[in-house]
């Protein structure tokens, strides 16, 4: 797995481009994503306002982030019972 990190690492290059060129190139820009992997960051005014990258590159970005929201969702429930451990409740209440 590594190495395929490290090879689409090498592959993709971000290129940062301007809103109204983006428009005027954008079936090129869709090709060199797709087909280059490469990223573009789409501006208006200098500022970074969205982002190009293939379909394989989003798909990883998704799994990424479910594995994230999972830790982070693991965490919360950890600590949830940790806090529950601290609390005696009465049989009667408990059932």
């Amino acid at each position: 797995m590594y190495d395929s990190v490290r090879k689409r690492e090498e592959m993709a290059e971000t290129k940062i481009i301007g809103a109204s060129e983006a428009r005027d190139v954008f079936s090129e820009l869709v090709s060199r994503v797709a087909y280059t992997h490469e990223r573009v960051v789409i501006e208006r005014r200098h500022k970074p306002m969205a982002a190009l990258i293939s379909v394989e590159e989003f798909e990883l970005f998704e799994r990424l982030l479910e594995d994230y929201e999972d830790r982070l969702d693991a965490a919360e429930a950890d600590r949830a019972l940790a806090d529950e451990e601290d609390e005696v409740v009465p049989f009667e209440r408990a059932t």
